[in-house]
């Protein structure tokens, strides 16, 4: 895609640069990183062997283990291997190696199981977020709501003992404030001054994450007048939604809560697919229909949510529009590389750049 292509989203797109770490440049974080997905590949294995009974799988997840070994180890001898070394390359290549052996998405029974269950407390939820008394305590219970989901996510190894838990375990482990970026008062002072036209929303996880933190968030939003494209992957990566799952969840929270059904009838909600196939987002890459779409829309805010979108790629990114970048660092040496602990809160809002900047 041409970069003039990007300027409604990209403030000086030919200046972009996704990645946030250089793993050729920074000789520690190319250790540590390649290391922690050599330990990855245990668990990603045991997964495809429990989850299948399938009598191949057996071989293919042992292929797989070799493959995705044989291309850590190149790159350990030769980091120029691929031209450029980055999370969000050894993240490809893991997911290349894993469909090499047929295994095109080794969550998929897991991300339904999860889908169904956090459907049953959306109702519940959205009661709660009503009953606040107030719009600041309510922006704030969204907004812990998003960042608690977003720890369910099953390419961190520093979450394993939540995933089973709800909500409100996850509520409970995220930093207090104030968070290690904390723009929440920047953003919900800036909701008191402006109803955005339309914001495009990068998500993230299956789940708790997109059920119970990003649907309330997207409700809220459009009972402010702002219209939302809510962009997933097109492809399946560790348990991302992507776009086909997003529209039957959204089908399914439609039926539960009458603000969805009506924005999905009059197309102030819609799904889109981000064009993305691995769990980051080079904003470069998004389909040409998405990226026409939040032109002829008027994006005026974009929202990425979760370590792949707005932490290993885009924490870096000037966005041309209103952003905010929503994570939970589930990484210990990552929040101790950013000055925090382990569970750290990235939550920044940018406005628009000024021309003058």
């Amino acid at each position: 895609m041409e970069h003039f292509g990007l300027s409604h989203i990209l403030y000086e797109p030919d200046k972009y640069s996704p990645d946030t770490l250089d793993l050729l440049a920074d000789e520690e974080a190319r250790e540590y990183w390649l290391n922690t997905c050599e330990k990855l590949v245990e668990k990603y294995v045991n997964f495809a062997l429990s989850n299948t009974e399938d009598p191949t799988v057996e071989i293919r997840a042992l292929k797989f283990k070799t493959c995705y070994v044989e291309a850590l180890r190149e790159l350990r001898i030769n980091p120029l291997a691929h031209g450029q070394l980055t999370i969000r390359l050894l993240l490809d290549v893991n997911e290349t190696c894993l469909r090499s052996q047929g295994f095109f998405d080794l969550w998929k029974q897991q991300k339904q199981y999860e889908n169904e269950a956090a459907l049953t407390s959306l109702a519940a939820r959205l009661a709660e977020i009503d009953g606040m008394p107030d719009d600041r305590q309510r922006w704030t219970e969204l907004c812990r709501g998003v960042l608690a989901g977003n720890m369910f996510d099953w390419g961190a190894q520093a979450v394993t003992s939540i995933l089973n838990c709800g909500l409100y375990e996850a509520l409970q482990k995220i930093q207090k404030r104030p968070w290690l970026f904390d723009g929440l008062d920047k953003w919900i002072d800036k909701l008191e001054k402006t109803v955005h036209n339309c914001a495009a929303i990068f998500v993230d996880n299956s789940g708790v994450d997109i059920v119970l933190g990003i649907l309330p968030f997207v409700r809220a939003l459009l009972l402010r007048g702002t219209s939302v494209i809510l962009c997933a992957n097109e492809w399946p990566a560790l348990n991302d939604v992507t776009n086909v799952e997003l529209e039957e969840v959204l089908q399914r929270a439609s039926l539960i809560c009458p603000v969805l059904a009506a924005a999905i009838t009059t197309g102030d909600l819609v799904v889109r697919s981000s064009g993305q196939r691995g769990p980051c987002l080079d904003l470069r890459t998004i389909s040409l229909g998405l990226c026409s779409e939040m032109k002829i829309r008027g994006v005026d805010l974009i929202i990425l949510e979760g370590m792949g979108r707005a932490l290993h790629t885009n924490l870096n990114a000037r966005l041309a529009v209103d952003s905010l970048k929503l994570a939970v660092v589930k990484n210990a040496w990552l929040a101790q590389r950013l000055g925090g602990p382990l569970f750290s809160v990235i939550f920044i809002y940018e406005d628009k750049p000024s021309e003058k900047n």
